[in-house]
């Protein structure tokens, strides 16, 4: 099938032709005419007239009426907007009848009767149209002025990162502000390798452009990898000449997200989620000592996270139509993707492992909750436990590993309320362990027996909740020496 060549297509041939055909023999032209015919489609004395005229098309010149509205009506039309106090042309246009003859009675203006209905017959598009100089040059507004060190850096999308090395990295700030966003409160810096999830973090007390460069430095220093690329949001604790010049100094590739795209940071943004909230919540915490304790926090987080927490990587997606399907790697921790990479040196992948068996998981894990009680109870405004720098009792903590699913939440950065369960026998049951006192034990909701049925099925009876002691209460018996067993558990064991 013959392709139909356009317009632009014809005129490019038609140029490139014109100056041989012109130069062309009679003999040489007919066959040169014949062969621009076969491409273009032309009739023959239309190819004829397109050879032999000039390369550049002659442009009709456009007859422009004259102007109604001279520079006296203009003139007038400006006094006329600024004794209106600037209105826009549909005000103006209803005011004019008003205004006009007001300014003649008061002898501020006068006006010949030509230019007066010449003024009274604009309509508002005209009266815009005639103001916009006026109106462009009264504006106050100032252009928009990059700052310095954001053209510096240049931006770089979710897209462009096609499989990097380890090395290349996002940096992120997430805030322990707490429901209240204002004063100070601690910061956490946080980095994420693309290539293999390996995760640091680390607290700033408050967030400036200095300490952010200090922290970063000492991050990069217990990194198992050397630091390629660097990839931040455009906050200006980032956008400034002390980050730039560190990593310019480092040989680190700096770029920034495109404003308002976080998807642009896709991989710190969920580890933000996964590992810094689901360590700390959401609480405030705020001062030097949250900040200390944070550190010790994420010493034993970062060994948890990065050698004992596997997570997916995304290895294909594919849409169709409004349909996305995604395949995943099999789930590996970032320590065992060091491993398998190559640009990983051997005597790193070495010191790795030896890391690797001579860490204790549920040691970390009970490290991390000790820390997290001392934090909870700082947030609270209570006097946080004692911590030392061993664990208190790790073969308890580890006894209670079969039985701490009964107390649903036991993170103790995340307390919150029982929560009952709703059952198919409309019963529900708090799955929660008591914390302290008689009060505050599980209770079983039991319909009334003597409530009168509902009368609609979208009604439900109220809940009867049983005394402890009464029907089927779920509180442990007492001892031998009569004494309530949950009366010697503390709120500190519990958290």
């Amino acid at each position: 099938m013959k392709m139909k060549m356009t317009h632009a297509m014809r005129r490019e041939l038609a140029n490139a032709v014109r100056d041989r055909y012109a130069a062309a023999a009679n003999k040489d032209r007919r066959r040169i005419l014949e062969e621009f015919i076969a491409a273009t489609g032309y009739h023959e004395k239309s190819a004829i007239r397109v050879l032999n005229s000039s390369s550049e098309p002659k442009r009709r010149q456009t007859r422009r009426r004259s102007s109604i509205y001279d520079e006296a009506a203009r003139g007038a039309l400006i006094v006329l907007w600024e004794a209106s106090d600037r209105v826009c042309g549909k005000r103006l246009k209803a005011l004019l009848p008003i205004l006009l003859p007001a300014l003649e009675r008061n002898g501020h203006l006068r006006l010949e009767e030509e230019l007066r209905d010449k003024i009274l017959s604009m309509s508002a598009a005209t009266i815009d149209r005639l103001l916009q100089m006026p109106r462009r040059t009264g504006r106050t507004k100032k252009p928009r002025v990059v700052p310095e060190p954001r053209r510096r850096i240049k931006m770089r999308t979710f897209a462009d990162w096609n499989e990097p090395l380890p090395g290349s990295m996002e940096m992120d700030l997430v805030a322990h502000c707490g429901e209240v966003n204002r004063g100070s409160y601690v910061h956490s810096l946080v980095l994420t390798d693309i290539a293999s999830g390996w995760t640091e973090a680390a607290p700033i007390v408050v967030r400036e452009g200095t300490l952010v460069v200090e922290t970063l430095d000492h991050i990069r220093a217990g990194l198992p990898f050397a630091l390629r690329a660097l990839d931040v949001d455009n906050g200006s604790e980032f956008v400034n000449n002390k980050l730039i010049e560190y990593c310019l100094g480092h040989g680190i590739e700096l770029t920034r997200s495109r404003p308002y795209r976080k998807n642009d940071q896709a991989w710190i943004e969920q580890k933000n989620g996964a590992v810094v909230r689901k360590i700390l919540g959401y609480r405030r915490f705020e001062g030097l000592a949250a900040a200390r304790a944070i550190t010790r926090l994420y010493a034993a987080s970062r060994l948890f996270v990065n050698f004992f927490q596997p997570s997916f990587k995304l290895a294909a997606k594919h849409r169709d139509g409004a349909k996305v399907t995604k395949r995943y790697h099999p789930p590996q921790t970032p320590c065992e993707r060091l491993l398998q990479a190559e640009s990983v040196p051997m005597a790193t992948k070495s010191k790795l492992s030896e890391i690797a068996a001579s860490l204790d998981p549920l040691k970390l894990l009970e490290e991390m909750r000790a820390v997290q009680a001392y934090l909870a109870a700082l947030a609270d405004g209570e006097v946080p436990p004692a911590t030392t720098s061993e664990p208190p009792n790790l073969a308890a903590f580890v006894a209670s590993l079969s039985s701490a699913w009964h107390a649903g939440e036991i993170r103790p950065t995340f307390s919150t309320e029982a929560k009952p369960l709703y059952l198919r026998s409309l019963q529900k049951v708090s799955t929660r362990a008591p914390i302290a006192g008689p009060s505050a034990a599980p209770k079983l909701a039991i319909p009334p027996a003597t409530a009168a049925p509902p009368t609609k099925k979208s009604e439900k009876p109220k809940p009867v909740y049983a005394e402890p002691g009464q029907g089927h209460d779920l509180t442990p018996g007492p001892t031998s020496n009569g004494e309530q067993p949950w009366k010697n558990i503390s709120v500190s064991t519990c958290r």
